[in-house]
């Protein structure tokens, strides 16, 4: 038999009635289903697991932003230290090569590279006391190393003390600067170990060349980087008339002149500046060291 028109929405109605039902209990029964969630890393009671979540996602967001955060700072503020002591260092000491000698009109420094050398030093010393001269002394890292007491023969008689690296690397200029920084402040701790307390004023490249961060590097420690304006090329033994000639010729102001008491033969050096030094003393020069910035 057939269904009527009411029979039908008497049924539609019940079904709508009961889904209904349904769907308030599947609801109170979700808290009660969440709150059985009781290991660590799962929802705490009562709460709902998209909620915890969120948190922990929040949480660790906000630690890791912040940590971040303090890193940036960190490393902004070193960089900006580091840039402040380097700008102070230089402020002290010119970035400038000087080749100039202190005082005014016939003023002339007299500078000593490669020792110190066990045989030939101590003559240098000796031919500059004879003739009242004060010298400043540029010595490799590693001789002074070898020979600290002829370091500090070399300070005892008043003499100025100059870096000339770690080893006379004359290639150094193409290195890292790294590497040049090493050489640097070995050689400046190497020559401060055999005369604690006493300075060490300049820095001379090996073979006079110098680079802008060798320089840099040189006046953050304190050390004037420094340059020559006679060379006799007595390094290369021309002969005692060729130096001699080199020497006397025209010399420029206030000139820094350079010798060598280590290296190899220095015998024609020992003899140049037993003529050279009376010479100059006889036309009125003043023996001085280098100019060097006053801190």
């Amino acid at each position: 038999m057939g269904m009527t028109t009411s029979s039908v929405r008497r049924r539609r109605a019940g079904s709508a009635v009961t889904a209904a039902v349904l769907g308030l209990l599947a609801a109170a029964a979700a808290p009660a289903l969440a709150a059985t969630d009781g290991p660590a890393g799962h929802p705490a009671a009562g709460a709902p697991a998209g909620s915890a979540h969120g948190a922990a996602r929040t949480e660790a967001h906000t630690t890791a932003r912040g940590a971040q955060g303090s890193a940036h700072a960190a490393a902004r503020t070193e960089a900006h230290t580091t840039a402040r002591g380097a700008v102070e260092g230089a402020a002290r000491t010119p970035l400038g090569i000087t080749r100039l000698a202190q005082g005014p009109g016939h003023a002339v420094a007299i500078t000593i590279d490669d020792g110190p050398d066990p045989r030939w030093t101590p003559q240098v010393l000796q031919v500059l006391r004879q003739n009242h001269v004060k010298a400043t002394f540029c010595m490799i890292g590693t001789n002074a190393q070898k020979y600290p007491e002829l370091v500090r023969a070399v300070a005892a008689d008043g003499h100025r003390l100059c870096d000339h690296s770690a080893d006379h690397d004359v290639t150094m200029d193409h290195k890292p600067v790294a590497y040049q920084r090493k050489q640097i402040l070995d050689g400046k701790a190497m020559i401060q170990k055999a005369v604690p307390g006493v300075a060490v004023d300049y820095y001379r490249a090996p073979g006079g060349a110098f680079t802008p961060d060798s320089r840099a590097v040189a006046t953050e420690s304190g050390m004037q980087p420094l340059g020559w304006s006679v060379d006799p090329k007595d390094w290369s033994r021309p002969g005692l008339p060729a130096i001699v000639s080199a020497v006397e010729g025209k010399l420029p102001q206030q000139p820094t002149v350079l010798f060598h008491d280590g290296g190899g033969d220095r015998s024609e050096t020992v003899a140049a500046l037993k003529q050279y030094l009376p010479w100059l003393s006889a036309r009125g020069y003043a023996f001085t060291f280098p100019v060097r910035a006053t801190p």
